[in-house]
């Protein structure tokens, strides 16, 4: 079984500005995140330093979209199409005047 892989956002629920991360392993790329914030050690210091002030609660952790596999199974590298589904969400974003980090 393969995992799902896409985009997700840490989401400042006070200030609702997001952190955008796209990876092939959702489930493992969120709990690396989580694991990362509470243990005061993400490399977004802006984003940590938020979380820190604010506490977990202040936060949500969202899947914004998930990308299917390519039916050709030879297919293994989706780094473009993450680059492209990040560049795709940020445009959305930024045009409902959502800050990011």
């Amino acid at each position: 079984m393969k995992p799902e892989m896409g985009i997700f956002a840490v989401i400042n629920q006070g200030r609702a500005k997001y952190f955008l991360e796209t990876t092939q392993n959702l489930k493992g790329k969120i709990n690396s995140t989580r694991f990362q914030l509470k243990a005061g050690g993400h490399p977004n210091k802006e984003l940590q330093k938020d979380w820190q002030e604010v506490g977990t609660g202040g936060f949500e952790i969202k899947i914004l979209e998930q990308i299917e596999y390519d039916k050709d199974e030879a297919k293994t590298d989706y780094a473009d199409d993450l680059v492209i589904l990040k560049m795709l969400w940020t445009e959305k974003l930024t045009k409902r005047n959502v800050q990011l980090y």
